[in-house]
Formats: structure tokens, sequence, C-alpha cells
């Protein structure tokens, strides 16, 4: 399994370096000190490597995201404390830094984006409802696709109103929070 580490390791240093586009399974091959068989003996795919790459560095992410979340108090809080967290941790990590570039083998891009992301947020509403249990979890019914938006759009389209953390606060706490259902 130290083989695979180094690959998973090499393939997210070259997404950092130059994007998905870089990545092959040479060059992974090539930047982890293994053969292309070995790699392959590994991984399937090029996606695949990439997907399980992306998959562990994201898994810890998340972690980060939710113990800054997890500090709120109400639901509306929850949902602006998840959306700062998640650009701060974003723009700190140079991988998923590399997600703000919309070369051709960005996965925030592909058609089926909003389907791998859903979840991801419906997770993060889970784990609110069960830490509160009196509040009404319908509320959260179909507030994922809207959050996954907003959170892209703030993290994608930068405005010096809302490039620190207390400013993207006053703007989700301005624009979001009212048409919340639970605000």
């Amino acid at each position: 399994m130290r083989s695979k580490r180094k690959i998973l390791d090499a393939t997210l240093e070259l997404i950092a370096e130059s994007g998905f586009e870089s990545v092959t399974i040479a060059a992974a091959a090539r930047s982890a000190g293994v053969t292309r068989q070995t790699v392959y003996s590994i991984f399937t795919t090029r996606e695949d490597m990439v997907s399980e790459a992306m998959v562990g560095l994201v898994v810890d992410v998340i972690g980060g995201i939710r113990d800054k979340a997890d500090q709120t108090e109400t639901a509306s809080e929850f949902v602006v404390e998840t959306i700062v967290a998640a650009r701060s941790l974003i723009r700190g990590e140079p991988v998923l830094s590399s997600l703000l570039r919309s070369d051709n083998a960005n996965p925030i891009f592909d058609s089926d984006m909003m389907d791998r992301a859903v979840p991801v947020v419906r997770q993060f509403l889970d784990g609110y409802i069960e830490r509160n249990p009196g509040f009404d979890s319908s509320l959260f019914d179909g507030i994922e696709a809207v959050l996954v938006r907003n959170g892209l759009a703030v993290i994608l389209f930068d405005d010096p109103v809302i490039q620190e953390d207390d400013g993207l606060r006053r703007y989700l706490r301005r624009w979001l929070v009212p048409v919340l259902p639970f605000g």
C-alpha cells in the first residue's frame, strides 16, 4: 500500500501544480517513482486515481469545515459558517484551490457535479439535525442545491466586499439567511 499512497500524493501534487489536465497515469507514475504498470495494477483508470486522491483530501477538509460549523448555535449561523469555512479551507488548500481554475478536466464544471455535491451538503445538514434533535428537520428539505449554488458562487466569484470572512458573513446574513425557511 506504500505505492498507492505515493501515487495518490503524486496525483494531488500534479493537480496543485498544474490542474487536472496535467494528471495522467504516466505523469503520476513518474512523480511517484513507480512504473505505469504499478499504477494500473492499483487503479483501473486515470479517473479512478484522481477520484480516490480527491476523496481522501475532501474527507480531511470536510472535517475542518464541520469543526468550525459545529460551533454555531442556530441553523442559519450553521449555514453561514459552513460556507465561510468551506471557502477559507478551499482557498488554503492548493489542490482544492485548483478547482477555481476552469480547465477542461475540472470536476466542478462536470455536468453531474450537482449530483455529487448535494449528498455532501446533506451530510452537513444531517449532522446539524443530529446535534439539535428539537430542530424541525423538514425545514432542510430541498435546501441542499441552494446551498451548493451559493457556496460555489462565493468560492468561484470573488468580490472585494466578501474577500474577508467577516464580509462574507455579512453578505450571507443579509442575502441568504432571510430566504432560508429557518432564517
